[in-house]
């Protein structure tokens, strides 16, 4: 939990999602993500509370813990989050309708998940590097969890942003690098030709042109992240 201090407190929350699924970064000693250390602790500079999760299937908690989402990515794992935002508004004092949300990867397909099949509960959300069809992702991992396309065509369906895009009611901003190595720029580009379809009008792509997965260049960085905090300040402010 990321607490600003009482003075500078602006009744907004944040929710960040870690990527993988399976990593642990609830933790006492310096986490891998850094870069979103940091900018959590940006937000939280600028008066938000921001909550980061080890949710369902995260390393470290247990078999049961780590399998709950099998046949179904975007079930209990997003349901831990929605718990999450019901802890800022209940314990923190979160205003109910200024909640945001962003994550990478794994962390953008939960966003992605949020904003789709709980319209409503986030303001706003950022997702970065994202998922939003499983069958187009790598069958070693996928395959462990959802089976394969033809033998479970139900888990798939489920567990995929492009399913529900006609859910998207909040402000979406998804953000990828077009040379990405991991998850294939055209999984977005699909995504996005359904909202043109759905006449969806509250999103944006931005593409970055020379990034993989893992942005390499400084500029990208801090581009996304003041994209990311721009929407943020203009949605829960």
């Amino acid at each position: 939990m990321y607490e600003p201090k009482s003075d500078a407190k602006n009744g907004a929350g944040v929710i960040f999602v870690h990527g993988a699924g399976y990593l642990q970064n609830a933790h006492n000693w310096w986490s891998s993500y850094h870069r979103e250390f940091m900018f959590n602790n940006l937000l939280a500079d600028k008066g938000y509370t921001v909550l980061d999760i080890d949710y369902r299937a995260s390393e470290g908690y247990g078999k049961n813990f780590r399998t709950d989402i099998y046949r179904h990515m975007g079930g209990t794992d997003l349901s831990d989050h929605l718990d999450g935002r019901d802890v800022l508004i209940k314990k923190y004092g979160i205003d109910s309708t200024r909640v945001g949300i962003y994550g990478g990867s794994y962390g953008g397909f939960i966003t992605l998940m949020a904003m789709l099949t709980e319209p409503g509960k986030f303001k706003c959300g950022a997702a970065l590097r994202s998922v939003t069809d499983w069958a187009h992702y790598n069958h070693e991992y996928t395959s462990n969890i959802l089976n394969t396309p033809e033998e479970d065509p139900i888990a798939y369906k489920r567990s995929s942003p492009i399913y529900f895009a006609e859910g998207l009611q909040g402000r979406l901003l998804m953000l990828h690098g077009i040379e990405d190595d991991n998850v294939q720029y055209q999984d977005v580009v699909r995504l996005s030709q359904r909202f043109i379809e759905l006449k969806k009008k509250n999103w944006d792509l931005i593409g970055y042109p020379i990034e993989p997965h893992g942005f390499v260049e400084t500029t990208s960085w801090i581009d996304e992240y003041r994209r990311i905090l721009e929407m943020f300040e203009e949605e829960l402010n």
